[in-house]
C-alpha cells in the first residue's frame, strides 16, 4: 500500500510543481527558428530541460513573439496542431503526431486505490488486455499498458508471451530485432517471420525493442498467464550526426554463430557494381573468407571451397547458377530482397548437403497495409516491381520481373563480337496469407531465363525455376512448426543450326522435389531447441545430344537419367548457461540413396577405374536401391562474453555432400554437368574448426573481428589430365578422389553509422590437394599437395559510403587478390615420331594479381513523406583504373611457337547510369 500511496503522492506533486513552473512569466522573439534554437533559448531562460527525436521534430519553423507571458501559454502557442507537449515537474517531453500519456491504466492498482488520487479531465487512460480468446491487439504505442493473459491476482511463477514483430508501415515481418524485458534482463530475437517468445516472471514489465532497421520501442506489460502481443514498430530514419546503438550493433559480439555475416538490402545498393544495377553476389563477394573465381562472374569461394560447395537458397528454392548475361548480373532482383545471411562456419543443423558454405536470400512478402511499387532503368537492364494488399493485413503479394536490352553494347565491341547476341529475364512472385493467428501460408516463385550468341551460329540457352509453398503453424507460446514443399529445376541448351549438316542440340538438367518439416521449441528463457526432417529427390539427366532437321548427320547420343534420395533428420539446443558463456550443440544425420534404373559399370579390385580395367556392367531396376551412403554430421559452437563488447567464440562442425559440379572452368558456366554420388563416386565430406575474437568500439559502432579456421576435405573431385567431361557414360574414369586442407584468417572491420560508414576485410587463405593413392592411377604431383583452381592466399576489400546530405552520397569498392594458380606449357618435346608438349606440375604458376576500384555518386530525390513518388540516381565508373584483368588465359600454337593470351572482359572503365522510382 505504501508502494501505490507513493506513486499518487508522486503525480499529484508532479502536476502542482507543473502548473506553478506553468505561470512562469517569459520573453520570446522567434522569426523562422528551428526547433534546436528555440528549445535552446528556453532551456536558458527558464531551468527547463526538454527532450525530443531531433528527426521527428527537424521540419518545425517558430515564427512566434510573447513579451513577458506566462510559460504555459508560450509552450501552448509554439506546439500546436500536429505537435505536443507535456510539462512534468523541470522537464518537458515533445512529441508530433503523437499525444505523451503517462497516466496509469484503469485496474492497474488495487481496487481502492485508485480513488485515493483522480485524474485531471484532460488525461487520458488506456488499457488493452490481451487474455485467453480475445483477438490479438497491435502494441502500436508506448502510452498504453498491455495485460497479457488471463487476469489474476496470484502473480507467483513465469508466464510465456509470444508474437510477432512488424513494420508498421508495410506489415512486414521484423527479422532479427532484439526484444528485452529490461527489469529481469531476460530477451530473444525475433526469428525470419517476425516471431518471437519470451518466457518472464509474472508481473509488471518493461520491454525493450531494438532493431537496426526500426527505431528503438519500449512497451509496458502486465504478464498474468500465458498470451500473444504482436508489436508494430516504426521505420528508422537517421539523422547525420546521430549516433544509434541498436540491437544489431551488439549482435556479433552476442551472438552464438561463428562466420556468418548478413546484409540488408539497403546496405546492398550502397556498394557500386557494373552497369550500376545494385547486385546482392557482388556484395558478398566484399565479405571477409569470400572470394570471386574469375571476373565477370558470380561464382564463388567460401574459406577454400569449390563453387559447387555453396549452397544457394532462394525462399528455401535451390538455385543451381546464380548468374546472368556471362556472370555480370546475379539472379536476384536488388529491389524484392529482404535480406542476406551467408554461413561459413558455424552452419545451422537444418542446413546440409554442401561442404563450405550456405547463402540464404530472402524475398519480402508485400507490403499489407498499401499499394506500392518500384522501377529502375540502366543502360542494358530495366525492373519493375509492385506489391500490395489482397485482403488489409491478411494476405500480400508482391511481384518483381527484370529485363535486359543489351544488343546495342554488344554491337560496340571489336568485329569478332559485333554479332553476338544476349538477353536474360527472371519474374518474381510472393504470396503471403495469414488464416488465422495460428496459421500462416506461404506461396514463392521464381523463373530465370538466359539466351546468349557470341558471334557464332552457336546458341547458349539456361534457365531456373522454383516454386514452394510453406505453411507455418503455432502450436502454441512456446512451439511452431514450419511445413515446406516445393519443387526446383536448372536446365541448359546448346544449339546450332546454321549448318545443316552439323546441326544439333545438347541439353542438360537437374530437377529437384523436396519436403521439409522444421520446428522451433522455446524450452524456456535459455533454451531453444530447433529440430526437424527434410528429404530431396534428384532427377538429373546428364546430356542428351539430339540431330535437328533431316540432313544433320549428328548422332544421337544420351547419357542416362540419374536418381537419387537424400534425407535427413537433426536436432540442435542452444542454450545459455550463464548470462556470459552460452553454447550451442546439434546433431544431423544424412541419409543417400542412389536409385535406380540404371547401369553401374564394375572395375577390377585394386586397380585404376579405366575402361582398360572395366570388367563388367550391372543393370538395376526402376527404383531399386543400388547403394547407400548415410552418416552423422556434427554441429557445435560456444560464446563467452569477456566484456560487453568483447567475446571469443569457437565451432566445430562436419559435412556431407552428395552432389558433384563437372566442370572445365573455375566459374559457374552454362555448360556444367551436376552429377549424383554413385557406387564408384563417392559424397565429399569435410570438418573444419573455427577459433574467433569480436571486439566493439566507439560505444558499439565499429565492430572487429578475426577469425581463424582449418578445414580438412575428403574425396574432393579432381580431374585427369585431358579430362571429357560431356557426354561421358563413364565419367568416373576421368574424374579423380583426392584429400585436401583450407586454413586461413580472417580480419574484418565494420562502421554503421554516422556520414562515413562500410566495412574493410581482409584474408589469408590457403586450399590444397593431394592425390597420393597409387592405385587409383597416376599420381599427381608426386602425391604432394598441390594448389587447388581456386587458391587465392590473399584478399583485400574496402567497401565505403559518405554521405554529404540526406540526398547525396558518394560509394567506392575497392578489391584486390591473388591471381588463381594455373597449369602452363613450359616446353615441347619430340616422342615417338610426334611433337608434344611438356606441362609444368598441377597449378604451379598463377595468373596476375586481380584489382579492381568502382566509384558511385548517388542521388535521392526530395524526403517529403506526402508525394506522389520518389526517385534516385545513380551514376558512377566500375573499374575506374580501366585494369585489364584476365577472365581467362589461353595458349595457341602460332609459327611453331606456344603463345599465352589473357582475355579481359572490363578492360577499360565502365561509366553507368540508372534512373529508379518508388511509388
Amino acid at each position: 500500500m505504501r508502494y501505490f500511496l507513493l506513486i499518487a503522492f508522486f503525480f499529484s506533486f508532479g502536476t502542482t510543481f507543473s502548473q506553478d513552473i506553468g505561470t512562469r512569466l517569459v520573453s520570446v522573439d522567434y522569426r523562422q527558428s528551428d526547433i534546436k534554437s528555440v528549445v535552446s533559448d528556453l532551456e536558458s531562460k527558464t531551468g527547463l530541460r526538454f527532450y525530443y527525436d531531433p528527426v521527428v521534430m527537424d521540419s518545425l519553423s517558430v515564427t512566434f513573439k510573447a513579451d513577458q507571458k506566462r510559460l504555459s501559454l508560450v509552450l501552448d502557442q509554439i506546439f500546436t496542431n500536429d505537435y505536443h507537449y507535456i510539462l512534468q515537474q523541470n522537464t518537458v517531453f515533445l512529441t508530433r503526431e503523437r499525444q505523451i500519456r503517462t497516466q496509469l491504466a484503469p485496474g492497474f492498482l488495487p481496487e481502492g486505490a485508485e480513488k485515493q488520487r483522480k485524474p485531471a479531465s484532460s488525461e487520458i487512460l488506456d488499457y488493452v488486455n490481451t487474455g485467453a480468446g480475445e483477438k490479438v491487439p497491435e502494441a502500436t504505442t508506448e502510452n498504453k499498458l498491455y495485460a497479457i493473459g488471463v487476469r489474476s491476482n496470484d502473480l507467483s511463477g513465469k508466464a510465456t508471451m509470444a508474437g510477432y514483430l512488424r513494420d508498421s508501415k508495410t506489415g512486414e515481418p521484423i527479422n532479427g530485432a532484439s526484444i528485452y524485458a529490461t527489469d529481469v534482463k531476460i530477451g530473444g530475437v525475433s526469428d525470419q517471420y517476425g516471431f518471437y517468445s519470451l518466457t518472464l516472471p509474472k508481473g509488471a514489465h518493461t520491454l525493450l525493442i531494438k532493431s537496426v532497421a526500426t527505431r528503438d520501442a519500449r512497451r509496458q506489460i502486465v504478464l498474468y498467464t500465458d498470451g500473444k502481443l504482436n508489436i508494430d514498430l516504426q521505420e528508422q530514419v537517421m539523422s547525420l550526426k546521430e549516433v544509434k546503438i541498436s540491437s544489431d550493433k551488439v549482435a556479433n559480439i552476442k551472438s552464438l554463430e561463428m562466420g556468418v555475416n548478413r546484409l540488408d538490402i539497403k546496405s546492398i545498393k550502397q556498394v557500386p557494381s557494373v552497369f550500376g544495377e545494385a547486385d546482392v553476389l557482388r556484395v558478398v563477394l566484399t565479405l571477409p573468407g569470400v572470394q570471386s573465381v574469375g571476373e565477370a562472374t558470380t561464382g564463388f569461394s567460401v574459406r577454400g571451397g569449390s563453387t559447387d560447395q555453396n549452397l544457394i537458397l532462394l525462399n528455401d528454392g535451390t538455385i543451381y547458377n546464380p548468374s546472368h548475361f556471362f556472370g555480370f548480373f546475379s539472379a536476384f532482383n536488388p529491389d524484392i530482397v529482404k535480406d542476406v545471411q551467408l554461413y561459413k562456419s558455424s552452419i545451422p543443423e537444418k542446413f546440409g548437403g554442401r561442404l563450405s558454405s550456405v547463402l540464404e536470400v530472402t524475398n519480402r512478402e508485400g507490403n499489407k497495409k498499401e499499394f506500392t511499387g518500384s522501377a529502375g532503368i540502366g543502360l542494358v537492364t530495366s525492373r519493375f516491381n509492385i506489391e500490395g494488399p489482397i485482403d488489409s493485413n491478411k494476405t500480400s503479394f508482391i511481384f518483381g520481373g527484370r529485363t535486359t536490352y543489351s544488343n546495342w553494347l554488344l554491337k560496340l565491341l571489336p568485329d569478332d563480337y559485333k554479332n553476338s547476341k544476349a538477353s536474360f529475364t527472371d519474374l518474381n512472385l510472393g504470396i503471403s496469407h495469414q488464416i488465422n493467428e495460428k496459421n500462416n501460408i506461404y506461396l514463392s516463385g521464381y523463373y530465370s531465363k538466359d539466351n546468349f550468341k557470341l558471334n557464332s551460329d552457336t546458341a547458349y540457352k539456361y534457365s531456373n525455376r522454383s516454386a514452394s509453398i510453406k505453411w507455418k503453424h503455432t502450436f502454441n507460446n512456446r512451439i511452431y512448426g514450419v511445413f515446406t514443399a516445393g519443387t526446383d529445376h536448372y536446365d541448359y541448351n546448346i544449339n546450332s543450326e546454321n549448318n545443316v549438316v552439323n546441326a544439333y542440340n545438347l541439353g542438360f538438367d537437374i530437377n529437384q522435389t523436396n519436403f521439409k518439416a522444421d520446428f522451433s521449441y522455446y524450452l524456456n528463457s535459455n533454451h531453444l531447441l530447433n529440430f526437424g526432417l527434410s528429404s530431396i529427390y534428384y532427377k538429373l539427366h546428364p546430356g542428351d545430344l539430339e540431330p535437328v532437321g533431316d540432313q544433320s548427320l549428328v548422332s544421337r547420343d544420351v547419357v542416362p537419367a540419374e536418381q537419387a534420395l537424400e534425407s535427413a533428420l537433426y536436432i540442435g539446443d542452444k542454450y545459455d548457461i550463464t548470462n556470459n558463456l552460452s553454447v550451442s550443440a546439434g546433431l544431423r544425420y544424412s541419409l543417400y540413396n542412389y536409385l535406380g534404373p540404371q547401369s553401374i559399370n564394375i572395375y577390377g579390385a585394386n586397380l585404376p577405374k579405366t575402361t582398360v580395367n572395366q570388367i563388367g556392367t550391372t543393370v538395376y531396376d526402376k527404383g531399386k536401391i543400388i547403394n547407400t551412403y548415410h552418416g552423422p554430421e556434427i554441429r557445435a559452437s560456444a560464446r563467452y562474453n569477456l566484456t560487453t563488447d568483447f567475446s571469443v567464440k569457437a565451432s566445430y562442425n562436419t559435412l556431407r555432400q552428395y552432389i558433384h559440379l563437372l566442370s572445365n572452368t573455375t566459374a559457374i558456366a552454362p555448360t556444367d554437368v551436376w552429377k549424383l554420388s554413385d557406387p564408384n563416386i563417392k559424397p565429399q565430406f569435410g570438418s573444419q574448426v573455427s577459433l574467433g575474437v569480436y571486439k566493439n568500439f566507439k560505444d558499439q559502432t565499429i565492430e572487429t573481428s578475426v577469425e581463424v579456421y582449418y578445414k580438412k576435405l575428403k574425396d574432393y573431385l579432381d580431374y585427369r589430365s585431358g579430362a571429357d567431361l560431356v557426354l561421358n557414360h563413364h565419367i568416373e574414369t576421368d574424374v579423380i578422389n583426392t584429400a585436401g586442407k583450407a586454413y586461413g584468417v580472417e580480419f574484418f572491420v565494420r562502421k554503421n553509422t554516422g556520414k562515413l560508414n562500410g566495412w574493410v576485410s581482409y584474408a589469408y587463405s590457403r586450399t590444397l590437394l593431394k592425390m597420393d593413392d597409387a592405385q587409383v592411377g597416376a599420381l599427381v604431383n608426386n602425391g604432394d599437395y598441390y594448389p587447388a583452381n581456386y587458391d587465392k592466399p590473399h584478399a583485400f576489400n574496402f567497401t565505403g559510403n559518405y554521405r554529404f546530405k540526406h540526398r547525396y552520397s558518394l560509394s567506392i569498392n575497392v578489391t584486390y587478390s591473388t591471381g588463381r594458380p594455373i597449369t602452363l606449357p613450359i616446353a615441347k618435346y619430340y616422342y615417338a615420331g610426334g611433337e608434344r608438349v611438356y606441362y609444368s606440375a598441377r597449378n604451379a604458376y598463377r595468373i596476375p594479381d586481380y584489382f579492381r576500384s568502382d566509384i558511385a555518386f548517388n542521388i535521392d530525390g526530395n524526403h517529403k513523406v506526402h508525394q506522389l513518388t520518389h526517385n534516385s540516381w545513380t551514376i558512377g565508373v566500375y573499374n575506374v583504373t580501366g585494369r585489364q584483368n584476365a577472365y581467362s588465359t589461353y595458349f595457341t600454337q602460332e609459327g611453331g611457337v606456344i603463345n599465352g593470351y589473357k582475355l579481359s572482359i572490363f578492360a577499360t572503365a565502365i561509366p553507368f547510369i540508372n534512373y529508379n522510382i518508388r511509388f
